[in-house]
């Protein structure tokens, strides 16, 4: 499933095709999405201009003249930016024309997204779906101590794992099933230790964990376990960093313990149980 970095590789990647240009036409393939696609969509957006590109959590957030486009890979989608004359594939789903350019939402499975927020209805920060999502990895709000007060006051009297802690996305977002393996080894921390059992030194190594290794997976151009490519159909490459994740038995790369593998809510964690004792 793309996660925040596969998200932010694809926001990237489209940007510089995107912005100030007009969309031209919007063309429905398959609207049956997580959510119906808005049978509006192809009536309001064309002769509108792309202002911005922003990121929420795993949403893209497309501004134009009167609204936000949001748009979500859901498990399996790809945004490309194509010609206009390629011709469709199996599984693309919605195409946004921008004249001779052609973005592409290619979703085999079907849970990516389409939405629509209009700015008569207040800011985009009112959109229901993002509303409960935690705070951003990169901003202010989670820089240097603020970061261990984020973690440190959601997570008290939490007997939730401080792995499911982290997936939910409430306290900050982002952090996927892969980065979370990822960041609770950086910060020597096991996985299913107890969120209100963590301690301020160990939020503060949480925080600025996570913000590593999210800065290094957007810059390795995500990961591709699967289906993920960015916007020019290339695959990412932060597996080959990997310490833990997906290298259960093989030897810790710190101290050379084998790396153990455990499921929690139904999704792999991996861990050094010497690194990070629990």
């Amino acid at each position: 499933m793309p996660e925040l970095p596969e998200v932010e590789v694809t926001r990237l990647g489209i940007l510089p095709h995107l912005l100030g240009r007009k969309v031209s036409e919007v063309k429905v393939i398959d609207g049956r999405l997580r959510w119906p696609v808005p049978n509006n969509l192809a009536k309001t957006l064309p002769s509108q201009t792309v202002l911005g590109i922003e990121r929420r959590g795993k949403y893209l957030l497309l501004e134009v003249d009167t609204g936000y486009l949001l748009l979500h890979l859901g498990m399996t989608g790809t945004l490309r930016v194509l010609s206009s004359a390629n011709p469709l594939k199996l599984h693309d789903r919605v195409t946004f024309e921008f004249g001779k350019l052609s973005l592409r939402l290619h979703d085999p499975r079907k849970f990516g997204a389409v939405l629509w927020h209009p700015k008569s209805k207040g800011p985009i920060e009112k959109f229901p779906l993002l509303q409960k999502l935690g705070v951003e990895p990169f901003s202010p709000d989670f820089a240097n101590e603020r970061g261990a007060d984020v973690l440190y006051r959601a997570s008290r009297n939490r007997s939730v794992s401080v792995k499911q802690f982290l997936l939910a996305g409430q306290a900050v977002v982002g952090v996927g099933n892969i980065y979370c393996s990822e960041s609770l080894f950086e910060a020597g921390i096991h996985p299913a230790r107890a969120a209100g059992k963590l301690t301020r030194p160990q939020c503060t190594r949480l925080a600025t964990s996570v913000r590593l290794i999210l800065k290094k997976a957007i810059d390795a151009g995500g990961s591709s376990l699967k289906d993920f490519v960015n916007s020019e159909g290339d695959p990412g490459h932060f597996m080959m960093q990997s310490k833990v994740y997906d290298r259960k038995d093989q030897a810790c790369k710190v101290c050379k313990t084998l790396i153990k593998q455990i499921v929690q809510g139904q999704r792999s964690t991996y861990f050094c149980p010497q690194c990070q004792k629990r």
